[in-house]
């Protein structure tokens, strides 16, 4: 979460002279991006994050093409792309940054506070009583952990990872997730994740942003744009830039749900409730989601029949009750793990009476292991493709999506898509089972996965 080209046309209220000032490293023929694939609310491949909004917003001042370089913000990010001289600019980063230049700060938000809006207590700080008797999530190593820890609250936490693979793993959406569903009560949150994804559940929730009330721990913070370093033309420009479309960004921002702090550090409100942020309707592609799993899913799937909750617990009362099968990933030992030390894998949750086929819901499968899929699929229909099969994951999982669009592919004829998936069956109070994969063969190779910082498998 925590980026353009340098052309001679007018931007905001520079002119075109002081544009053909800039000599640096800059393109001058397009905007320049650097940002990660799959990394929602800020950036991903669809332009579906606000810093792909903003980044569009300049494209279109500058009237030059917007081009990216994408690659996951983690280790080697700012070295790879903006100092490789691959993009000229990084749209969203913390002020101060130590690995770039930093432009004047656009926004300032806060870690926040979600809750469901229909909690009998409402927990109004981490000072707060009630956080006594609460189940917290919040990402470990990050400032809340450390106030929880102070305040002996660190029994009561839910820890959710720092480094992920953003393809697969989103922490911050999935403690959204988890409040919505009741797994914990409070969850601590940067405030852009949590505003924009509190906007995507059925279920209502409240973003609390964490505003001047703790001392001797940051939890607020400035964002700026970064460049390279020794580029004072292009940070004019850009503070230019940011000084002219300041409005326009900050409507940007809070159509996102994001919780902005004026410069007292007071929480500056949308001009009107409404819901915003939605994602637009998404289509169907014409052949399998290859990247980015977790993210809004298409309301329809071709020759398949989509299913809601409700329709999901009516079916399995009756004679015609599908086979469930689930597909979300399996989790996956770190390749890292020191000699001698003990993995223990998350535990999955699952619909009772479901198969659980893990991995099979990757855009790509080798030769192999799709035989696996078509065989354990023939094993469980007995052969008979008239069987009802039902496919499900998490909500919003394109790797139900797959599945389930494989199956057809293979000639079943009754296939439904659950795209709710184990959230929202959980979020309506049924039960859940103690789920375990079916063994994958050794010599079924796994499918590529490149490890990266920033939801599927936990």
């Amino acid at each position: 979460m925590l980026r353009l080209a340098a052309i001679a046309l007018v931007l905001g209220g520079m002119t075109t002279g002081a544009w053909a000032q800039v000599g640096e490293l800059v393109d001058r023929t397009k905007l320049r991006v650097c940002a990660d694939p799959h990394n929602l609310p800020f950036s991903n491949q669809d332009g579906q994050g606000f810093e792909n909004k903003i980044a569009e917003l300049m494209a279109e001042k500058l009237k030059v093409p917007l081009t990216y370089t994408w690659y996951p913000q983690s280790v080697g990010f700012v070295r790879n792309t903006l100092n490789a001289g691959a993009c000229d600019l990084v749209i969203g980063v913390p002020t101060p940054s130590g690995l770039m230049q930093n432009t004047n700060p656009y926004y300032r938000s806060s870690y926040a506070l979600v809750q469901r809006a229909d909690a009998k207590t409402k927990v109004g700080s981490l000072h707060d009583p009630a956080l006594a008797d609460k189940k917290i999530g919040a990402v470990a190593r990050t400032p809340p952990v450390t106030l929880l820890a102070q305040q002996g609250l660190i029994r009561n936490l839910k820890p959710y990872q720092l480094v992920v693979d953003t393809r697969y793993d989103s922490p911050g959406r999935q403690m959204v997730d988890d409040v919505a569903a009741g797994v914990i009560d409070v969850a601590i949150v940067w405030g852009p994740i949590a505003g924009y994804w509190a906007k995507q559940q059925p279920t209502p929730l409240e973003v609390k942003p964490l505003t001047g009330e703790v001392k001797g721990q940051q939890l607020d913070f400035r964002i700026s744009m970064g460049l390279r370093r020794n580029e004072p033309d292009w940070k004019h420009a850009l503070n230019e830039f940011l000084a002219a479309n300041d409005q326009a960004i900050q409507a940007i921002l809070l159509d996102y749900g994001v919780p902005l702090l004026d410069a007292r550090g007071q929480p500056i409100a949308a001009a009107k409730p409404k819901q915003q942020g939605r994602l637009e309707t998404i289509p169907e592609p014409a052949g399998y989601r290859l990247a980015d799993y977790r993210a809004p899913v298409p309301a329809s799937l071709a020759g398949a029949r989509v299913v809601t909750t409700a329709e999901v617990q009516k079916l399995l009362g009756t004679a015609a009750a599908p086979l469930m099968i689930d597909v979300l990933p399996a989790p996956r030992e770190p390749g890292n793990r020191p000699a001698g030390s003990i993995w223990r894998p998350a535990p999955r949750q699952n619909i009772p009476g479901s198969l659980w086929l893990p991995n099979v819901g990757y855009g790509e499968l080798s030769a192999e292991f799709e035989t696996w899929f078509r065989d354990n699929l023939a094993r469980v229909t007995e052969g008979d493709r008239s069987r009802p099969l039902l496919f499900y994951c998490k909500a919003d999982c394109w790797m139900s999506w797959n599945a389930a669009k494989r199956a057809l592919a293979y000639g079943y004829r009754q296939v439904l898509w659950y795209p709710g998936g184990t959230d929202r069956w959980q979020a309506a109070g049924l039960p859940l089972a103690a789920a375990e994969p079916v063994p994958m063969p050794d010599f079924l190779p796994r499918p590529a996965r490149t490890a990266t910082a920033g939801d599927g498998s936990n």
